[in-house]
């Protein structure tokens, strides 16, 4: 029965080629603009390291004097100063622990002829890669004892491996940074979480490639690289030595199992707070320990635009299905007659329901294929924007799928009310008119 139904659906619908036409094309329309914008807002707000986000935590205390604070009102500034950072990882109290902070780097090719090119690089200590999870092609990081002996270690991304040393293994080969001498101890496999959570408030992008070199943070700063972003809550009259200046520039994140240890250290990070508030440092006790995807929220990272657009996205799309179902009914009505005639040779009120469901899902399908050719023009516009996240802005295979459940579910959501119709028709009365 099904391929006769499908026979019966064709049929009709290449009777009414118009109607057709307008039905494929209101709902293409609708589901293109709702794929365009859903794969945007999921682009945006996706979870940069589901392996292992709820693992994931960002402490913040605040440094800032008692001006204007209001108990209970002020949130902890996002960045730390580098004693507070210092004091935070040396407690080791979570199972990884890493300082750090965003720069720019002069690379010197050794190749003759090339040009110098500045690249992001992250200076960090030595538990950043195993916290992240960050796949290593060659080698690996360096050690907590490099951290302290300030070692000219570097650790590379693939895509600067691949620039420099034509993805050969570089491990204990030399790569010159901002006129000093580095030597490689690791390569990255293609690593670029998206969004980009570590950078937030250090004064780098979102969204894009990931950053080239990771420096030892204390080897950095000991070759003047400084961070790109830094808050001073005091004057400042030698901005250069940042590690004992009243200045915030440092992100910290910890890696704590399970919530026993998540609540162990939210009361150390309060009795740290009240420590340094009895010895003068701090004035302020507010603190906080947000989850990786909490942090993402607090941050805003998902712009509120986004969100309207996938909203207006939506509410586009009813508007196409009740579109939909006006044609559906049109077309309903004027088959009325062979309706009527179908129930006098014996079809049943389900076996009309059932055709012009078909109907209805032949045109979604349709209209599905056509609204991926239309997210795709959508994407492509995308792509061509100045956004920074515009060159992700692809389909992958899980919205390609979606792209036909709601074109889909729309067709036969607008297919209801017609079908419902078509077999609620009195047959006498359409002979009699017939």
């Amino acid at each position: 029965m099904l391929a006769y139904y499908l026979d019966l659906a064709l049929r009709s619908l290449r009777r009414n080629k118009v109607l057709t036409t307008l039905m494929v094309l209101a709902l293409a329309l609708g589901i293109g603009a709702t794929i365009t914008t859903l794969t945007v807002l999921r682009l945006l707000s996706g979870d940069p390291l589901p392996q292992k986000s709820a693992q994931l935590f960002y402490p913040q205390i605040d440094p800032n004097t008692k001006d204007g604070y209001i108990a209970g009102q002020a949130k902890p500034a996002p960045t730390m100063t580098y004693v507070d950072a210092m004091n935070l990882l040396r407690a080791h109290r979570a199972t990884h622990q890493a300082a750090m902070a965003l720069s720019q780097a002069k690379i010197l090719p050794q190749q003759g002829g090339k040009h110098p090119f500045f690249s992001d690089t992250v200076m960090t200590t030595a538990d950043f890669f195993a916290m992240f999870d960050a796949p290593f092609q060659y080698g690996g990081g360096w050690t907590a004892a490099n951290d302290d002996n300030g070692a000219q270690l570097v650790v590379i991304a693939g895509f600067l491996n691949d620039k420099l040393f034509g993805g050969a293994d570089s491990v204990g080969r030399t790569i010159r940074l901002n006129d000093r001498d580095f030597r490689i101890v690791g390569v990255l496999k293609p690593w670029a979480p998206q969004p980009r959570f570590y950078a937030q408030n250090l004064g780098g992008r979102s969204y894009g490639d990931g950053d080239a070199a990771f420096l030892p943070l204390k080897t950095a700063r000991a070759i003047e690289m400084g961070p790109q972003d830094t808050e001073c809550y005091a004057s400042v009259t030698d901005i250069k030595h940042l590690e004992t200046a009243p200045c915030m520039w440092l992100g910290v994140w910890v890696e704590l199992a399970d919530d026993a240890a998540v609540s162990s250290y939210k009361s150390f990070l309060s009795s740290y707070v009240q420590q340094q508030i009895a010895q003068g440092r701090l004035q302020r006790p507010e603190t906080a320990l947000l989850d990786l995807m909490g942090w993402l929220r607090d941050q805003q990272v998902v712009p509120d635009d986004v969100r309207l657009q996938a909203g207006l996205a939506f509410g586009f799309l009813l508007i196409c299905v009740v579109n939909t179902v006006g044609l559906l009914l049109a077309k309903c009505l004027r088959r009325s007659q062979e309706i009527g005639v179908r129930r006098a040779l014996g079809a049943t009120r389900r076996e009309i329901f059932t055709q012009f469901m078909i109907e209805a899902a032949i045109v979604g399908m349709a209209g599905g294929v056509l609204g991926l050719l239309f997210a795709e023009l959508g994407l492509l516009g995308i792509r061509h924007q100045p956004a920074e996240y515009a060159s992700l802005a692809h389909l992958d295979l899980g919205m390609f799928s979606f792209t036909f459940v709601v074109a889909l579910g729309a067709s036969l959501i607008a297919g209801i009310l017609p079908a419902w119709r078509a077999c609620v028709l009195a047959p006498a009365p359409q002979l009699k008119a017939a």
